[in-house]
């Protein structure tokens, strides 16, 4: 799940088209250790209170929507020219806080983590949950790095004329809509 398209790899690529890649990778940090937390969490007893406060989940989908959002507006905001950024451009590069808050935030994020806990339970498979928790953090960090070299790639062929623009908005367009749609989901609205 980690390499499948979703609103981490989507800014990632997006963000390492426009900075590049080692500028991104802060966020792609952010984002690996929060993940690598959330499901931590998820394995050792986190998703029982969820199931005991199901009104939790609903906060995190709609704060989820919102962050989500306001990194899709960013996106679609940028100007994308070259993969140097500027002075004025540096508040836009998605920062770590941000990839880790974004993946606690992700519901995407929260289906990896409990789909994978599923396979163990944590009294008796302490050790092998570990296990798991460090292969998948391994695996998210590659999926992750992978994205962001796509983007950097991509910079190349986009960075003519207005394309890398149109690119943006579509991303940042593309961003909103998934996440607007994954909490419309969330709550069976659509």
């Amino acid at each position: 799940m980690s390499i499948s398209p979703g609103p981490v790899n989507l800014t990632i690529l997006s963000s390492s088209m426009n900075f590049g890649a080692k500028p991104t990778f802060a966020f792609i940090s952010g984002a690996t250790l929060g993940f690598t937390a959330l499901l931590a969490a998820v394995c050792f007893g986190l998703y029982q209170v969820i199931e005991l406060y199901p009104a939790l989940l609903d906060i995190i989908s709609i704060l989820g929507t919102a962050l989500l959002v306001w990194i899709g507006v960013n996106i679609l905001r940028a100007k994308g020219k070259t993969i140097q950024t500027d002075f004025n451009e540096e508040s836009k590069i998605p920062t770590f806080m941000q990839g880790a808050l974004m993946q606690w935030l992700n519901p995407k994020a929260w289906i990896a983590a409990v789909a994978g806990t599923a396979l163990f339970s944590a009294s008796a498979y302490s050790f092998a949950l570990v296990v798991f928790i460090f292969i998948y953090f391994s695996v998210c960090y590659l999926s992750l790095l992978i994205w962001s070299i796509a983007g950097e790639k991509l910079a190349v062929f986009l960075n003519i004329g207005n394309r890398a623009r149109v690119f943006n908005m579509m991303m940042g367009l593309a961003l909103m809509i998934i996440s607007v749609e994954m909490c419309l989901r969330h709550f069976g609205i659509f």
